[in-house]
């Protein structure tokens, strides 16, 4: 995929400017033109309808595959050439009853020829394939929305399920809708009919059948589903022939049905020449720690424990050994953080991965790092808390758990990547300043960033920049914690190196010879130290960008996963002559030593984020300015019309 996108710091394509966003296919029709029905069809030609911006939502039970649907719809749009970002939305509970609406599993992406910053506020096309799944999205979908009904799931024991009284479909009530009742259900049995196949197997392919009839309405290419299915399937051939046939009967049928008498386009975006590949932040991690340990020039390792909604990076890593990578699954998180603590006492450049739960456990093992001064980088893949609250939602609450959560003096630095592809930058960050301070550091993700989906422009191999490791092997004047005066990091041994023997661990150590020390005063000593080695961790950054001017009345603080909805609010705003500017911070502990200062230029702060006021309070107590706090907590993230409005108030 080739085109001209502005290529971006932090890995992360920077918009040119801000594009309105039209409101779906009725709006930003620049012109249509007639498509041809393929040869032997009998319907009419369809007119095209040029849009620049559409965002979909395919939503249905847990078992219909709507999140393969939603990737295969989003592999097409890639090919294409769009810009674009996704958003799955997986049940809370693993089981939850077929039919319900806690079993509904939705996938959302936001697709367009002008720059992407979000996977979309509110759906312009909605694919719902049962009752349920009407019902937990239909709030959403924009007032005049193109809705697509699976009819074939509407009976009265899945209407009961979903708590509908009456049948939606009969009653009026999606009269504000543009809708289309479709009976996948049995246009996929009759499709499959003569295929061999299952009664079961022939109700899993009515998803193709969904894909297809949207990959025509949009003009989206079917080649790169078949290539999908063929990999997949390709050693079950009835399987690989039912979806196919599935697949090409849902493109078909958009293509005759009189009921359809448009079709949309969106033209390619404008993005840099290169070679790009849809990334999660999951695999944008995995891919990150595979190049820290090439850049590094060390063996890799990753323990960890499998949690939601950070699995994944694991299940990612485990396939490629073939890069003289190690990965260990722990029996828990314990294990798992302290595996990794041992692969650095090694020589390894060690990774270890959670969620908020596991963080929590990881915390106490965290300390020894820190008191080893071992490198080992810890992605948090945040989730909505406490305890095991919503496993498969977003949030961003486990910042102060960060960077004040371990017992005594024990301070980490810890950076927040703010999209899927930034994941990538942020790891080789992570591990350069985990190596050269030696010291662990705290990556904090959210399911937001893991689980979405954006275009990312691989990188040229040979310019990202080498960290190689110097090992000490000198053993004259040798000292456990002897210091390099610079970043007041301790040398790294590996065990074994001859006339190099040492020990470590979590009690506290003698300022030079590493021996244990009760000593009060050495203790004070080593805390400061430590402390001032953290905070010197800010003198590698680079200086803190402002995006709109440097000085003015408004300016809103964030980070992580909120990138996109607060750029894009904010310019919205801009737009409408109110002086506001956007620091979207990396670095999160230490903060920016340039913060301060650019603070002062502003009359006000605001500082939104998907918790209580975490950053907020670091902010407040960093700065002593009385900035003010924009929260959500309701698993799911921030739309742009939402802050808009939330900026426009604080004028």
């Amino acid at each position: 995929m080739t085109a001209s996108k502005v290529p971006v710091r932090k890995g992360r394509v920077v918009k040119r400017e801000l594009f309105g966003i039209a409101p779906g296919p009725e709006g930003a029709r620049e012109n249509m033109q007639t498509q041809r029905p393929a040869e032997g069809s009998q319907s009419r030609p369809k007119k095209i309808e040029e849009v620049s911006t559409v965002t979909i939502r395919f939503a249905g039970d847990s078992g219909d595959g709507m999140q393969l649907t939603g990737s295969e719809f989003t592999r097409a749009s890639a090919v294409a050439g769009n810009d674009l970002q996704t958003f799955p939305d997986y049940p809370a509970e693993i089981r939850a009853p077929a039919g319900t609406v806690p079993g509904v599993s939705g996938f959302q992406l936001q697709f367009s020829s002008q720059p992407v910053y979000t996977s979309g506020d509110q759906p312009d096309v909605l694919v719902a394939m049962n009752p349920a799944a009407l019902k937990s999205n239909l709030p959403d979908l924009v007032p005049g929305g193109l809705l697509i009904i699976n009819t074939g799931a509407f009976n009265e024991i899945n209407l009961g399920k979903a708590g509908y009284p009456s049948n939606p479909l009969t009653d009026d009530s999606l009269s504000k809708y543009r809708t289309h009742l479709i009976d996948i259900t049995q246009l996929t049995e009759l499709a499959l009919k003569d295929s061999g196949l299952s009664s079961k197997e022939v109700g899993r392919a009515k998803n193709m059948f969904a894909l297809g009839l949207m990959l025509f309405m949009y003009g989206r290419p079917t080649e790169p589903t078949q290539r999908y299915l063929r990999e997949k399937f390709g050693h079950k051939p009835e399987i690989l022939s039912g979806n196919e046939k599935a697949l090409m009967a849902g493109f078909h049928f958009a293509e005759t049905a009189e009921m359809f008498a448009a079709t949309y386009r969106v033209r390619k975006a404008a993005i840099a020449p290169g070679r790009y590949r849809n990334v999660s932040g999951n695999e944008s991690v995995a891919l990150g720690i595979i190049a820290a340990t090439k850049l590094s020039g060390l063996q890799g390792f990753l323990g960890s424990y499998p949690i939601t909604p950070a699995s994944e990076i694991l299940h990612e890593l485990s396939r490629h050994k073939n890069f003289d990578f190690s990965t260990f699954q722990a029996e828990d998180e314990i294990a798992a953080m302290c595996a990794a603590i041992g692969a650095a006492f090694g020589g390894s450049l060690s990774f270890t991965t959670t969620s908020g739960p596991g963080m929590a456990l990881k915390q106490e093992a965290i300390g020894l790092a820190v008191m080893t001064e071992l490198p080992v980088v810890i992605v948090n893949v945040q989730r909505g808390g406490p305890s095991t609250g919503l496993p498969t939602k977003t949030e961003q609450a486990d910042l102060l758990q960060a960077v004040y959560g371990r017992n005594g003096e024990c301070p980490v630095p810890v950076l927040a990547p703010n999209s899927p592809s930034d994941c990538f930058e942020v790891i080789l960050e992570a591990s350069r300043l985990a190596i050269r301070y030696m010291t662990p550091v705290i990556v904090l993700t959210d399911g937001y960033i893991a689980n979405g989906q954006e275009p990312w422009l691989i990188p040229d191999v040979s310019k990202l920049e080498p960290f190689p490791v110097k090992f000490r092997t000198e053993p004259k004047g040798y000292q456990v914690y002897q210091r390099d005066p610079s970043s007041l990091a301790r040398d790294w041994v590996r065990p074994g190196t001859p006339g190099l023997e040492h020990r470590v661990g979590g009690l506290e150590k003698d300022f030079l010879s590493g021996m244990v020390s009760y000593d009060p005063h050495n203790h004070e000593k080593m805390v400061r130290v430590r402390a001032e080695k953290v905070a010197r961790v800010a003198q590698s950054y680079q200086p803190t960008e402002v995006h709109g001017d440097s000085s003015g009345d408004l300016l809103v603080i964030a980070w992580g996963s909120t990138y996109g909805a607060v750029y894009q609010a904010a310019e919205n705003v801009r737009a409408k002559g109110r002086s506001i500017s956007h620091v979207h911070l990396r670095y999160i502990h230490p903060l920016p030593g340039d913060l301060g200062a650019i603070i002062k230029r502003f009359k006000r702060v605001v500082v939104p984020e998907m918790n209580l006021g975490q950053l907020l309070k670091v902010i407040r107590e960093a700065t002593l300015v009385d900035a003010k706090g924009i929260h959500k907590v309701q698993g799911k993230p921030f739309k742009v019309a939402e802050l808009t409005a939330r900026f426009e108030e604080c004028f």
